[in-house]
């Protein structure tokens, strides 16, 4: 999966986050995602990781191999 199909699943799924996402190794496998969104203000690291997997959904662990995740709040 290329980094923009990422982004653009990050991005419907929490719609007013700011996304980069960078190919880490330039291999197309070791992706490296920054969400940076308000809505993650007063939760812990863990819950903003589980949103940003939820946006992801099934595509954790298949289409996309390894993504590390970077949030922080807006």
């Amino acid at each position: 999966m290329d980094t923009a199909s990422i982004k653009a699943l990050i991005k419907r799924g929490i719609p007013e986050a700011k996304v980069e996402i960078e190919d880490v190794r330039g291999d197309g496998l070791h992706l490296a995602a920054t969400v940076v969104c308000q809505r993650f203000a007063g939760k812990p690291l863990l819950e903003q990781h589980r949103m940003v997997h939820a946006a992801l959904g099934s595509h954790i662990g298949e289409t996309i191999h390894a993504l590390q995740i970077k949030t922080r709040v807006a």
